[in-house]
């Protein structure tokens, strides 16, 4: 290498294109506008989020919002929260919560975490647990009762063949 070839070809204050100035210009005669089309006039420039044909971007994305219809609505509740509304001894299910006004609206499951202080003894009873949550209800001296969820669509399928009698669909070769 050497040492006067390290900046050849590099031009620190380019010279600005002038476009429309003859062929001899290299932009001369369309000026890089091309034969025909909307592009070619005077005065015309694209919009930002302009795709041609087809429909935008910006019309085809959902404007209020996504609402997964296989998702999972989990409720949580502090410990916290139960500490201070239950005496000790106390059974927390789904319809003491109710009745409290601490599990309010529709959800599939209720999960308890462990925010806050437990210092009574609770029998609670949810669907979830947080491991923070277990530790602080044992160290209590109270008990957690996981609740069975709703059973995956899988699982009622292979109960109802079962029950109907049905053979699974795996053929045994002839013989």
């Amino acid at each position: 290498m050497i040492l006067n070839d390290v900046h050849r070809g590099i031009q620190k204050n380019k010279r600005r294109l002038r476009i429309g100035r003859g062929i001899g210009s290299g932009r001369g005669k369309t000026s890089g506008r091309g034969h025909k089309g909307q592009g070619q006039l005077a005065g015309w420039s694209a919009h930002p989020v302009f795709e041609g044909a087809r429909m935008p971007l910006v019309r085809r994305v959902p404007k209020r919002g996504f609402n997964n219809q296989w998702g999972v609505e989990i409720a949580v509740i502090n410990l916290g929260e139960l500490d201070a509304l239950f005496n000790a001894g106390d059974q927390v299910n789904l319809e003491t919560l109710r009745e409290h006004g601490l599990c309010k609206g529709v959800f599939d499951q209720l999960k308890v975490l462990g925010t806050g202080e437990l210092t009574k003894k609770l029998t609670i009873s949810a669907h979830r647990f947080s491991q923070t949550a277990l530790d602080k209800i044992k160290q209590a001296g109270g008990e957690a009762v996981v609740v069975p969820g709703p059973k995956p669509v899988a699982e009622k399928r292979a109960e109802a063949e079962a029950k109907a009698g049905k053979k699974s669909k795996v053929k045994k070769p002839v013989q």
